[in-house]
């Protein structure tokens, strides 16, 4: 079988791409690399363009048999949402209402959707089921969940089947060394902390002491990017074998705080972190944590990669890695 995967060259897609081709899955790729990575790209077919570009979206689908999309292309820094709105609804909802026309016009019924924890804001309680009140604190968790609302009325409508797969902090690099987080700006804390310790970064910043958590900083649900990429690969499968469309989390039902993990990447990297205290950051809420129950009754999904320290120490391999070779002349 032939699927499309929307932002292939980024973080999650990249390692999701690895998993379908593992899976013997022909894999067509779009990116307009603006975010996303050449050097990210393991396989398949690359298509270099945008999804706000209808034309080039359809001759992308045409005479490619594809029965499946993946679709992580989006903004995601909930920060910069803030202060520019507009970029994050024009981009993350035109671009995938782009995409949904193309491909019902195509005849394209099977759609996995990259969400967010994000899309349960303040959470009252822990951990986070689906059932839990959607009222995301930032405009990037309104696009999300924005997004989830209208697949579900292209569900009853068009018979679109989706699942959308609602996650936190994916973290860690591929256990192999061929994948990692490359994101411009880095705004993610376990990537950011050893950018910071391999000195490429001049200080390190700790957003928020005061939270309502034992030790005043946020805590967080760190799920192993592998795990994820295996997570969408069982949902295709999910799809195809049924007729089941939703609304899924992935989590560990284990969260750290920041001080926590400062900790383990000490233990780690055998490194010191001095950090700057900051104040917490617009939309940030103290503890965020997906429970993982329907994941694992729905797609079979147990995350085997999600151990902290394993998430830390890949992470610190990739980082590394790749600073030695953008070292050398």
């Amino acid at each position: 079988m032939r699927v499309l995967v929307t932002g292939g060259a980024g973080y999650i897609g990249s390692h999701t791409v690895k998993e379908l081709l593992k899976e013997g899955i022909e894999v067509i790729i779009l990116d307009n690399f603006s975010s996303g990575k050449r050097e990210l790209v393991l396989g398949g077919e690359v298509i270099e363009t945008d999804l706000n570009d209808k034309d080039s979206l359809r001759k992308a689908f045409h005479n490619k048999n594809i029965e499946a999309v993946f679709h992580f292309a989006s903004l995601i820094q909930v920060r910069e949402s803030y202060l520019n709105p507009q970029k994050y609804y024009l981009h993350n909802l035109t671009n995938c209402l782009n995409l949904l026309e193309v491909m019902l016009e195509n005849e394209v019924k099977n759609f996995i959707f990259s969400s967010s924890a994000a899309v349960y804001g303040i959470p009252n309680q822990i951990p986070i089921p689906e059932s839990h009140p959607l009222n995301p604190s930032s405009p990037y968790g309104w696009t999300k969940l924005f997004i989830e609302r209208i697949l579900n009325d292209y569900h009853r409508a068009y018979g679109l089947n989706f699942i959308a797969l609602r996650y936190f902090n994916a973290a860690g690099a591929d256990p192999e060394g061929e994948l990692g987080e490359m994101h411009d700006p880095e705004t993610h804390l376990i990537p950011s902390l050893l950018l910071y310790l391999l000195g490429e970064r001049e200080k390190f910043e700790l957003f928020g002491t005061d939270f309502s958590t034992p030790d005043g900083t946020a805590i967080r649900d760190y799920i192993h990017v592998s795990d994820l990429a295996r997570a969408h690969v069982l949902s295709l499968k999910k799809i195809l074998d049924s007729s089941w469309s939703g609304s899924i989390n992935l989590g560990t039902n284990r969260g750290y705080s920041v001080l926590e993990i400062i900790k383990i990447v000490e233990k780690k990297t055998g490194k010191k972190a001095l950090f700057e205290k900051c104040p917490r950051r617009e939309g940030d809420v103290p503890v965020l944590l997906a429970s993982k129950d329907l994941a694992e009754r729905v797609l079979g999904w147990k995350p085997e990669w999600s151990d902290i320290e394993f998430i830390v120490e890949t992470a610190w391999n990739w980082h590394k890695k790749r600073s030695l070779r953008l070292s050398q002349p």
